[in-house]
């Protein structure tokens, strides 16, 4: 039996590994200003709901044409340090 449990923002912040104890026994609804915001769920119901992912064989092998584009390090770059 699935426990829905119900957090305020400032209770998930304040008590998260409680909220991650909690998701083990079911969804954590977290509210701002009393509406629902977000879920936190643990990684194996998110496995379940989503669905089985593909391995990089099975995508490889689809018939279809899959477009992917790299994400820009752009943002990430820093300078080195030569000193």
């Amino acid at each position: 039996m699935k426990v829905v449990t119900t957090l305020s923002s400032r209770e998930f912040n304040q008590h998260a590994s409680e909220a991650k104890k909690a998701a083990s026994r079911g969804p954590v609804f977290i509210t701002d200003r009393g509406r629902p915001a977000h879920v936190l769920l643990s990684m194996e119901e998110y496995r379940r709901i989503t669905g089985p992912t593909p391995s990089i064989v099975e995508l490889l092998a689809m018939d279809e044409e899959v477009s992917w584009e790299p994400p820009s390090l752009q943002d990430r770059a820093q300078a080195a340090d030569l000193s």
